[in-house]
């Protein structure tokens, strides 16, 4: 083997050496992470044992370094000598030559094919060169310097890329990966939040369904009294998770992939938490909001626009002294640009601040998932989530608004989700599968003090611009 050949062979250790110790890094945070969820089956020794692990990796990256570093002086070296030893002199000595014996001296290639018959220097110069090699790209520009000269000819003729197929490499760029679309969380991000119990598969609260009263007393008569009496609400703790089996070819000599698939995951799981709080089966919020049916044929924002007030009105009826003002509307994208689109010089009455004729206020600086994203007339702001169904109804084509008080709606969450599990063993083992795991406690209930209205009916079948 050549010096280059060695220094290639020990760079694919290095290579090689980084991925195992990436993946014993990944092991022991898992296992850790573990163990702040009170996992009791990881114990002491196992996180000792990945400990140990991932330092012999480290010392295993250690000793290829510093045979890389041996190795590319003595190669460094083996090229000065040899620049060296192409070099000219001269040497102040004179001698006379008759003049029909004169010649043209020729310093020797830089690529010699009674050298390097398969041009196996040339090509790793090619390489290396890709990789910041400073020498390699001297030697590189050192040969088309000498074929300019030598092949004067052959450079006056044009050849394209396509006369290079195994030179001209595709780049792929690996930092602009298109990922796949999700929803999000927009409704989650917007009720209420709190840290989920440590323990326990259900949470419960309790709620006054028979209240005190008061009265004005007939003088002498005793004072009005009822006893009060409490309900117990139960909302259950769910589990939301996704999971990839991915090859170690893919972990270890992609770029990136294993950070691809986890983001992915990662987005997946928040897309499913906000979906499940709206269409949940039973608790979900389209199951427990009261209806207001907007029914029509030929719908236009301002026949709607009662359904609107109807929503909130409700909303602070069931809340009435509970209302701490943060009602809001939740509804599809679609709607929302639909309502926007709607323009007239009879729209109804709006609320204080507004100019006149318009739907609503948009928020020009925010986007989908950032926050609300305008105002309505009556002042309610709008979230707009996506998670929202589209194919309700009897013609399958209509989608909901929803109304709701952010304070009233509650999601509690484990703050170290969602978390990650990455195992090497098991049935993919054999099969060079590394599986990956993602999951997530949450529980969470619109029904603390029922109050969550939504309009629906034909008049929200899919919008025309």
């Amino acid at each position: 083997m050549t010096m280059a050949e060695l220094i290639a062979a020990a760079e694919l250790r290095l290579s090689n050496a980084l991925a195992e110790r990436s993946a014993k890094k990944d092991v022991l945070i898992a296992m850790r992470s573990q163990v702040e969820a009170g996992d009791a089956s990881v114990t002491v020794d196992h996180i000792n044992e990945a400990v140990a692990a991932r330092d012999a990796a480290d010392a295993k990256i250690a000793t290829i370094e510093a045979e890389l570093v041996t190795l590319r002086a003595e190669l460094a070296e083996d090229e000065r000598i040899e620049k060296l030893s192409r070099e000219v002199h001269p040497t102040g000595v004179k001698r006379s030559m008759p003049a029909s014996s004169v010649k043209v001296g020729q310093e020797a290639r830089t690529y010699r094919p009674d050298q390097d018959k398969r041009g196996g220097q040339f090509v790793r110069d090619v390489v290396l060169a890709k990789l910041g090699d400073f020498g390699a790209n001297e030697r590189l520009s050192q040969h088309m310097s000498e074929e300019r000269v030598e092949r004067a000819d052959w450079f006056q003729r044009v050849a394209g890329t396509t006369a290079f197929s195994g030179l001209v490499v595709p780049q792929y760029l690996t930092d602009l990966v298109a990922p796949a679309a999700k929803a999000g969380r927009p409704l989650a991000n917007a009720i209420r939040q709190l840290p989920l119990p440590a323990d326990g598969m259900t949470v419960n609260l309790s709620r006054i369904t028979t209240a005190t009263t008061a009265a004005i007393q007939t003088q002498g008569n005793a004072v009005s009294e009822t006893d009060i009496d409490d309900t117990l609400l139960t909302a259950n703790v769910l589990t939301i998770g996704g999971s990839q089996t991915i090859t170690r070819q893919a972990v270890e000599r992609g770029t990136g992939t294993l950070d691809v698939v986890l983001e992915d995951l990662a987005r997946n799981y928040h897309t499913a938490l906000d979906s499940t709080l709206i269409n949940q089966a039973a608790t979900g919020l389209t199951n427990v909001a009261t209806a207001i049916a907007y029914t029509d044929g030929t719908p236009t924002a301002a026949e709607m626009y009662p359904k609107l007030l109807a929503g909130p009105a409700a909303v602070e009826a069931a809340l009435l002294d509970r209302d701490p003002g943060d009602i809001i509307a939740v509804m599809h994208s679609r709607r929302w640009y639909w309502i926007q689109s709607q323009l007239s010089s009879t729209f109804p009455l709006i609320g204080q601040g507004f100019a006149q004729n318009v739907a609503g206020v948009a928020d020009g600086a925010s986007k989908y998932g950032s926050g609300f994203r305008g105002v309505l007339p009556s002042g309610v702001p709008v979230i707009v989530d996506n998670n929202i169904a589209t194919n309700l109804g009897v013609g399958v084509n209509e989608d909901e608004i929803f109304f709701i008080s952010t304070r009233e709606s509650f999601l509690w969450e484990d703050p170290s989700a969602p978390m990650l599990i990455r195992t090497e063993t098991g049935p993919s083992v054999k099969s060079l599968g590394v599986d990956v795991v993602l999951y997530g406690y949450m529980a969470y209930t619109f029904g603390r003090m029922p109050h969550a209205q939504k309009v629906n009916g034909t008049g929200l079948v899919t919008p025309t611009f």
